[in-house]
């Protein structure tokens, strides 16, 4: 009980606000991979209940953030007088303000060809005009403003986390490692694949050719062989180097897969091979997706 007091104590939610294509609901996605329940174009009017809701909770929503902007028409006439009211009850909470030039926000609607909501039948540089006097009251109670004019979405991501991420915890990218086989099709959602059918099949080896590459005579099979063992250097030295750039460029989840015939013997080998190099350096999963196609049943997930 004292933790979930603790956790209702030190809820804070993040009010995110600013002009239209400023790079709110980007911002929004980015603190909901942070781990906040997000929900986006609330009228004013709502906030405070919002808040009692996730309270009742009792911990279960620890982070939460609303985006609320002139979307939301005539109820965001409310906005200023509900931040006076949370302000007079005491009631804690960070006002985020995201903004950019008039030019960089011009071009971005002219690139998306979306009408502004201040002006949907005029020029969209009155609606940037309007939009900047009716937020100019609220641009000055921010507690946190961003211009996204000349950031790249990996430098607002990072942004995001240094200031909304838990106190002194890194940024985490997940990365599954997934084996399979080429004749059932490559994963669609694999950002690597590794062909390794070069390798020495032991599909070949009556002995072994019904045991899958987590068996142990299977692994030795595939080990013995030179080619293995420069393979696994090389793809060592890659996947080395490969993960923090990833991880540097903001990436919050990563798929490699390893790919042989049937998925049943190489492409298993290597793909736990990788995971048991990284698994204690980053959140590693793994998983073998077509072992169970060959008839084969075993443990076949891991992470």
């Amino acid at each position: 009980m004292a933790d979930v007091k603790r956790a209702v104590e030190k809820f804070r939610p993040v009010i995110v606000t600013g002009l239209s294509g400023g790079g709110k609901s980007l911002a929004a996605r980015y603190m909901e991979d942070l781990g906040y329940f997000c929900v986006d174009n609330l009228p004013p009017v709502f906030i405070p209940k919002f808040i009692d809701l996730c309270r009742e909770t009792h911990g279960q929503i620890s982070r939460a953030a609303i985006v609320v902007d002139t979307r939301s028409r005539e109820f965001f006439d409310d906005f200023v007088r509900i931040l006076g009211e949370l302000d007079a009850g005491d009631v804690a909470y960070e006002l985020l303000f995201i903004e950019a030039s008039d030019d960089v926000i011009i071009r971005r609607y002219k690139e998306t060809r979306r009408p502004h909501p201040l002006a949907p039948d005029a020029r969209i540089s009155e609606g940037v005009t309007r939009e900047r006097g009716q937020l100019a009251e609220i641009r000055a109670r921010a507690t946190q403003l961003i211009d996204t004019s000349r950031l790249r979405k990996a430098e607002l991501r990072e942004i995001i986390r240094q200031h909304y991420d838990t106190p002194g915890k890194d940024a985490e990218m997940n990365v599954n490692i997934l084996s399979f086989g080429f004749k059932y099709g490559i994963p669609l959602d694999a950002d690597l694949v590794f062909d390794v059918r070069f390798l020495p099949n032991p599909f070949y080896v009556d002995s072994l050719r019904n045991k899958s590459g987590t068996v142990p005579q299977v692994s030795s099979y595939i080990e013995s062989w030179d080619v293995t063992q420069k393979f696994e250097q090389q793809l060592d030295g890659m996947i080395d180097f490969l993960l923090p750039q990833y991880v540097k460029e903001g990436k919050s989840q990563l798929v490699i897969a390893i790919g042989c015939t049937g998925g049943m013997h190489r492409s298993v080998f290597i793909a736990k091979h990788l995971y048991d190099r990284i698994k204690g350096s980053y959140a590693a999963h793994l998983e073998h997706r077509d072992l169970m196609k060959n008839e084969v049943h075993e443990h076949v997930s891991e992470g």
